[in-house]
């Protein structure tokens, strides 16, 4: 079973009373809509190897592990705040698996949207 199928299955078990609608799985993403108006993107490409987007209030925001940002303290993986700048990612771990890294976005994303604190930690 690929990534995206196990995890539409896991977020839509763990969290059916907060979204908005059932997780879908697109073409190379899952889509899922949280009960505050988050509409978040799911890309796996590997456990290690993922993109993380969402958009609240007109706003974007996301974590990747695209290598990209050397000096930040958890390279590769980084957070982009609604302005597109990079802080270390509070929440996800590429040696973590993508049930627990979405789990804690998710629940972060259902109390603070644009995860305010990560930017105190450029």
């Amino acid at each position: 079973m690929s990534i995206h199928f196990t995890l539409q299955t896991a977020i839509a078990e763990n969290f059916a009373e907060r979204l908005a609608t059932p997780p879908q799985v697109m073409q190379d993403a899952i889509l899922v809509r949280l009960e505050n108006g988050i509409e978040l993107t799911i890309r796996y490409a590997a456990s290690d190897a993922y993109s993380l987007r969402w958009t609240h209030r007109g706003n974007f925001f996301g974590i990747d592990t695209a290598p990209l940002h050397r000096h930040l303290k958890t390279f590769p993986n980084h957070y982009h705040d609604a302005a597109g700048k990079p802080h270390a990612d509070p929440i996800t771990d590429p040696g973590d698996s993508p049930e627990e890294n979405v789990s804690r976005l998710i629940v972060a994303l259902l109390d603070e949207p644009a995860l305010s604190a990560a930017q105190d930690d450029a």
